[in-house]
């Protein structure tokens, strides 16, 4: 096997203290940022899928997909590597819940790219680590596949996330209880190569301030500032407060971006917000079919709805206020911090009146604008109207259209529960849509490209990633195959996948991993 590919420079373990203990054993790890621990080794190692471009990126074209596989197990490493598991803790629904870290992800090491700058690669579902707690440290098929396809449709669609290099079976099995109701069941075992800059979490940084060891936040919040922001200068008070904004500011925009596609993670704990403002550990996540602001993909938040799809924004705010109270040792003063977080609301908010301006096709925002995009909210909740396909028959749309029902029937889910009263509401809004679109100085045919280019024609919505299961389970990639392809322009039209923007179909309105999900994987 090649051994000299690609350049690995660790700098995480080279200048961050390590986990003392070298046995692989579950346990409380103090004043360590990682414990070093290998993958475990697996049966039968086979390839699904890669991501061409992070293969060729990362310079991984030599290896074979026999050796590709063995590797991007864990079986195998190539030179350079040297595996770890991060340790952090974190808030989990609201409650801190102490040490958690790396449970089922280890990171082979730190792979500096050309093009893409220091990667880290990180398997998930390569076995146990010392953070593993109860779990197994394995990951199964239908969870692997929906990380693996979400990372890449996030990333083509524009929003920061962590990238998926490789998808692979592992010939072992692994008992899961999907919805923790007394059934388990043997499932294929499966491992994601997950590729980022930075896997550090808000959480990294809260467990060693709950902890008091101001010496090693210290350490990871200046690590932290020289990798991923340099630009911020060198440690200080004044640094810290610009890399606290920075971060208050690349979260904001990631909750805009999800917002104007419809993403919901699904599991908004701080463990799970990236330090780096990327959409990170795609577990229950979901897309919404038809607008639901208070839709939750997560089977365990199903009564509290806390991470449902309209909280996100919230709940962002919420998370670094516990990111502020963990740095705060090193500010020693209340009031920039709490300054720095009253304005993320403000700052949401322009944010999201901007993605609206651009999601309708309005060229300048003005004032009046605001209620035009509540009511149109409203409306998408009481019509049942799906939201992506709305958006793209909304870039169609002008005044000569003769009848609006016709022109906007395939968005609705059930078209004849609406009353009159609903349609003199969509009809008035249309004709101020219309009125407004005048203010615009170009044609209708710019406004519909542009709008084209903000709303996606195609989401990995939740019944599309069930099916694409469903035949990998059988043996069948194929489906796999065909979704890398059209999430990868998904705002291009691809008359050939064409079935791939319908709306949800009512078989999957309350299939298992249709609706909802658990946090089972």
């Amino acid at each position: 096997m090649p051994r000299s590919i690609p350049d690995f420079n660790n700098v995480f373990i080279q200048q961050l203290p390590a986990d003392n203990e070298q046995a692989n054993y579950c346990r409380q790890v103090m004043s360590a940022a990682y414990s070093f621990v290998s993958p475990k080794q697996t049966a039968e190692p086979q390839l699904i899928a890669t991501t061409s471009s992070l293969v060729e990126a990362l310079g991984l074209k030599q290896l074979t997909e026999s050796e590709f596989a063995t590797v991007f197990t864990g079986n195998e490493l190539l030179a350079g590597m040297q595996p770890y598991a991060m340790c952090y803790g974190g808030h989990q629904f609201g409650h801190w819940a102490g040490q958690l870290g790396d449970g089922r992800a280890i990171n082979l090491g730190q792979v500096a790219s050309k093009t893409l700058g220091l990667q880290t690669l990180q398997l998930k579902g390569a076995g146990p680590t010392p953070y593993s707690r109860q779990a197994d440290g394995f990951a199964v098929l239908r969870s692997s596949i929906r990380e693996f396809l979400c990372s890449e449709a996030m990333y083509h669609l524009g929003i920061p996330t962590t990238r998926a290099l490789s998808l692979c079976l592992t010939g072992d099995k692994v008992v899961r209880d999907m919805f923790y109701d007394g059934h388990p069941k043997e499932e294929f075992g499966a491992v994601v190569c997950r590729v980022s800059a930075s896997f550090l979490r808000f959480g990294s940084f809260q467990l060693p301030a709950q902890r008091g060891d101001v010496g090693l936040l210290r350490q990871l919040v200046n690590f932290s500032i020289a990798q991923d922001f340099p630009q911020l200068g060198p440690p200080s008070k004044e640094t810290y407060l610009k890399w606290f904004d920075e971060i208050c500011q690349r979260t904001c925009q990631l909750v805009i971006h999800w917002m104007r596609v419809g993403f919901v993670h699904g599991v908004l704990n701080t463990d799970n917000m990236s330090i780096i403002g990327e959409t990170i550990d795609y577990g229950p996540y979901g897309w919404i079919d038809n607008f639901d602001l208070s839709w939750t993909p997560n089977t365990t938040d199903a009564q509290g709805k806390r991470y449902c799809f309209g909280a996100q924004p919230e709940i962002a705010q919420w998370n670094l206020f516990q990111l502020a109270n963990a740095i705060y040792p090193l500010i020693d003063e209340a009031e920039p911090l709490n300054q720095l977080l009253s304005n993320f609301a403000e700052i949401y908010q322009s944010q999201w009146r901007d993605m609206m301006k651009d999601k309708l096709g309005f060229e300048q925002l003005r004032e009046p604008d605001g209620e035009l995009f509540v009511r149109l909210e409203q409306l998408l909740t009481t019509g049942n109207i799906d939201m992506t396909i709305f958006y793209r028959l909304l870039a169609g749309y002008n005044d000569e259209v003769i009848d609006n029902k016709v022109h906007f029937n395939s968005c609705f889910y059930q078209i004849q529960q609406n009353t009159e009263g609903f349609w003199r509401s969509f009809d008035s809004w249309l004709a101020d849509y219309c009125q407004r679109l005048k203010q615009n100085v170009s044609d209708d045919n710019d406004r519909a490209k542009k709008m084209n280019q903000v709303n996606p024609k195609f989401v990995l919505r939740n019944y599309l990633a069930q099916q694409a299961i469903d035949k990998a389970e059988l043996g069948d990639y194929s489906m796999i195959k065909q979704l890398q392809i059209v999430l990868a322009s998904p705002y291009q039209e691809h008359s050939e996948f064409e079935h791939f923007a319908a709306k949800r179909p009512d078989w999957a309105k309350n299939k298992a991993g249709c609706s909802m999900l658990s946090c089972s994987s």
